[in-house]
């Protein structure tokens, strides 16, 4: 049996997948973290109302495997400010330009949409 977290509409699921003759089922719970999902947007505009104006958006979805700066470091255009990880991948999402990072607006192990800004620059 295989374990993954599927993400559809912003909705986390928890899929088990059991590997037979031929035949996969998937049996798929309830959503793991619809109340969990929708409380954290609240908190993370509060931070992005002061945030810089350049975004840092995601290019696909995934979740967040690791945050590589932090607010007050300098990034150059192209370097890699937060690693998703998506269908066993890390991908890099990079600075758009050179600035200063004035706000992260999600942790590792949060779920992530295509186009979700996970960070801002000044």
């Amino acid at each position: 049996m295989k374990n993954y977290t599927i993400t559809v509409n912003g909705n986390v699921y928890d899929v088990t997948v059991e590997e037979g003759a031929g035949v996969a089922s998937a049996p798929v719970a309830a959503p793991k973290a619809a109340p969990k999902t929708a409380a954290p947007a609240a908190p993370k505009a509060a931070p992005a109302a002061g945030a810089g104006a350049k975004k840092v958006e995601a290019g696909a979805a995934g979740k967040v495997f690791k945050i590589e700066k932090n607010v007050g470091d300098a990034v150059k255009k192209g370097d890699a400010v937060v690693i998703i990880e998506a269908m066993k991948m890390e991908i890099p999402v990079v600075a758009p330009e050179d600035g200063t990072v004035a706000s992260i607006d999600c942790a590792v192990g949060d779920p992530v949409e295509a186009g979700k800004v996970l960070a801002t620059l000044n």
